[in-house]
């Protein structure tokens, strides 16, 4: 196998660096959802808001422009973590975990 040239090891790098920053800042996020989700049920809310959804998406949409990322991925990759948010949300409302765990968080 050729030796791979520095620039590409150090492009690398820089690549993981950023995987493991997002990894990080989901975690991040699904904590609070977690916690979202166990207000919700709590008070008995809906686990999904579709308003706040859409409003989101349109919010991370523009973001994503002035990013210069493509909108449409953003928004494919943001309904995705919202579809997950809404599931977990169930299930902490089907479960009966609404207790107030915040201490914990």
């Amino acid at each position: 196998m050729s030796q791979i040239p520095p620039e590409l090891i150090e492009a690398r790098h820089s690549i993981d660096n950023l995987d493991a920053a997002v990894i990080h800042l989901l975690a991040e996020r699904f904590k609070i959802t977690q916690r979202v989700g166990r207000l919700k049920a709590r008070l008995d809310l809906p686990p999904a808001d579709p308003s706040r959804e859409a409003d989101q998406v349109r919010r991370l949409r523009s973001l994503a422009e002035e990013a210069h990322l493509d909108p449409e991925f953003a928004q494919k990759v943001i309904t995705f973590i919202m579809t997950e948010v809404v599931r977990h949300h169930e299930q902490i409302r089907d479960l009966g975990l609404a207790e107030d765990r915040d201490a914990t968080d």
